[in-house]
């Protein structure tokens, strides 16, 4: 009978603990459940003010807020080419910057005719390291530019390990898709810090938020424009420059043509005109944004999602791509 009592005695001793515990287990997850409610309603409210409210009410007049001229690099071709031209749509005259003349000449004459703006061209190769900057200052010195779309960028031929790219690809990856940012804004920027107004558009990656295994120089370079945006941005805010860090997903482009499913138009992998069609909407709005509301739900995903979670899918995608891309060089 005495072992019964001391049997009944722990069993209440510890029936009285464990009702202690999941009290405080009840506690942390009702405050858990709270938390994730409201986060999830501020998403909401931001992607509709991003996404939805600006396609429902009048447009912002972009020459009024930032000025006449845009200058947009990377402009020939897919995202930047319909970025000018959404710009052009607004009313902004256009400047377009990129390597092939006879590309520059066609797009600029084609974006003049359609939108009845000004447009101009620089040749420039930005994988030329200091060599082009020079003579873009001086075509660009007696610019009211109000608006900068730094586009240029390079990516992988296809997903590859880091010690099978050239050295060729590292400089190029460098001197493309991290140097003419920082280079443009120190030209153009003056110009709008004595305007007190301006607009500055990097034109990053959602491989930003996490580390993107075999994209590593890619990523890592989309990871730094995402920073520098961001903490210019601050710099200059108060002097009347707005600073967006644009961070997409795919993007169904040219630059993606070594897969056949990325570089296809889908649900989730819109075209650049498509693209290019939201991602100005939300010019003013926010600082940092896909600039697309499919891509903003993959970005918040990707961006709970653990470390190893995102680099294994990543690493998943990136070794198709690549043995696609290798076996149709065999064929």
């Amino acid at each position: 009978m005495a072992a019964v009592d001391r049997f009944y005695l722990l069993y209440r001793e510890i029936s009285r603990s464990c009702s202690v515990y999941i009290e405080a287990l009840a506690i942390v997850g009702a405050w858990y459940t709270v938390r994730k409610c409201v986060s999830l309603a501020f998403d909401t409210y931001r992607m509709l003010r991003l996404h939805v409210i600006p396609k429902l009410g009048s447009e912002i007049d972009l020459v009024k807020q930032y000025g006449k001229w845009a200058v947009v690099t990377g402009s020939t071709d897919g995202v930047g080419k319909a970025y000018a031209e959404q710009l052009a749509k607004r009313g902004i005259n256009i400047i377009l910057i990129s390597q092939n003349k006879e590309k520059l000449e066609a797009v600029s004459r084609t974006i003049s005719e359609t939108y009845q703006v000004e447009t101009d061209f620089i040749v420039a190769d930005f994988s030329k390291g200091r060599e082009p900057y020079p003579a873009i200052k001086e075509a660009l010195k007696d610019r009211d530019i109000g608006i900068l779309v730094n586009n240029v960028g390079m990516f992988y031929s296809y997903p590859d390990y880091f010690t099978n790219l050239s050295e060729d690809v590292l400089w190029d990856m460098i001197n493309i898709n991290i140097a003419p940012a920082n280079m443009m804004v120190h030209i153009v920027l003056p110009g709008m810090v004595e305007k007190r107004k301006g607009a500055i558009v990097n034109i990053s990656s959602a491989s930003c938020c996490q580390p993107t295994p075999m994209l590593t120089i890619y990523g890592a370079s989309k990871t730094y424009l995402d920073y520098f945006s961001r903490a210019l941005h601050y710099e200059y805010a108060s002097k009347g420059i707005f600073v967006q860090s644009l961070t997409p997903f795919i993007i169904a482009t040219k630059m993606l043509q070594c897969s056949s499913i990325a570089s296809k138009r889908s649900f989730f992998f819109p075209s650049a005109e498509e693209y290019a069609s939201h991602a100005i909407s939300t010019l003013g709005l926010s600082t940092r944004t896909t600039g697309y509301w499919k891509h903003a739900i993959e970005f918040t995903l990707g961006e709970h999602l653990p470390e190893w979670i995102w680099a294994w899918f990543a690493l998943y995608f990136c070794r198709i791509m690549r043995k696609e891309a290798l076996t149709s060089k065999v064929k």
